[in-house]
């Protein structure tokens, strides 16, 4: 396993957490599985933390794709 792996990895366990840190824009999992909430296209800005985590998810989700493309070619 080279180093490169090993930061694969850790971006990977980064954008999981990120992702479950992130607020539910609906009522939850009842909602999802019930239809409730099916404004999934309506406008609510992020602010504050929310704004902060939702721009470093993207971030590091770019880091990753990267990541697996330059892995993929290594090997």
């Amino acid at each position: 396993m080279t180093a490169l792996d090993i930061i694969f990895l850790v971006i990977a366990v980064i954008v999981i957490i990120l992702s479950l840190l992130q607020g539910g824009k609906s009522e939850g999992a009842s909602g999802a599985i019930t239809g409730g909430g099916m404004n999934v296209f309506a406008k609510t800005k992020e602010r504050g933390s929310e704004l902060v985590i939702s721009w470093l998810t993207f971030g590091f989700a770019i880091v990753f794709f990267a990541l697996a493309i330059l892995v993929n070619a290594m090997n």
